[in-house]
């Protein structure tokens, strides 16, 4: 059983995709970044950055103690290799997704994180900032979108965790000023991972997440999300 503590952002949703996909057994226990919960011990013993999501598995393959995994690009990698699932075994594949994931965590998602909170969530605009982040997300889908040209998704021809972590962050395109149609191979992308039942039933679980919260309104959870300091 693998639980798995989330909560319906891009990052949470990456997980609840690979979970919905392979059918591995798992329970979700919500972590509100709204109320702070991250910040209580019990979460910090597992997440010492205090960001969700993370894993604890308590059936590991070789039968030890519970291992715990945050961060989502490894807890993706994790899976796929717990599954045997969604990450190929040889090496030029299994590295050729690997990338593409490392792009994702690196690049894709920490950029577009920008755009979405000087566009949408700073009490100051910024010209300059959502300009900046703004270009960036439209450079970034424009790899994405050269990438897919010929292919079906990121890494070839097989669904994998490079394109599980990419696609939620493609789901607020509006939101980051992008249109698809700009991107006609990403959108063809885009509306395939869309379609799959796992992917449905996986956002349908985001939607039923009780004390959701609207950060454009909501002052005090912007206080406890961008308001984090260095603690002794």
């Amino acid at each position: 059983m693998i639980e798995l503590h989330y909560w319906p952002t891009p990052n949470g949703h990456k997980i609840t995709l690979f979970l919905e996909e392979s059918g591995l057994p798992y329970t979700i226990k919500p972590v509100n970044i709204g109320k702070g919960e991250q910040f209580q011990p019990a979460f910090l013993a597992i997440s010492p950055n205090n960001r969700m999501p993370a894993i604890v598995d308590t059936a590991p393959a070789d039968g030890g103690d519970p291992v715990s995994v945050f961060e989502s690009g490894a807890i993706l990698q994790y899976l796929a290799e717990k599954s045997g699932r969604f990450l190929p075994a040889d090496v030029r594949g299994k590295y050729t997704v690997l990338e593409w994931l490392y792009w994702q965590v690196g690049g894709l998602g920490p950029m577009l994180g920008q755009n979405h909170h000087f566009n949408r969530y700073a009490p100051e605009k910024i010209p300059y900032a959502i300009d900046r982040y703004v270009n960036e997300t439209r450079r970034l889908y424009g790899v994405l979108d050269k990438r897919l040209d010929g292919r079906a998704f990121i890494a070839g021809e097989d669904y994998g965790i490079a394109d599980m972590a990419a696609y939620p962050w493609i789901v607020p395109h509006e939101n980051q000023g992008m249109t698809l149609e700009d991107f006609p191979h990403l959108q063809r992308w885009f509306e395939a991972i869309g379609a799959r039942p796992a992917t449905q039933r996986a956002y349908a679980l985001g939607e039923q997440i009780k004390d959701r919260f609207d950060l454009a309104t909501d002052e005090q959870a912007r206080k406890i999300l961008f308001g984090q300091g260095a603690k002794a």
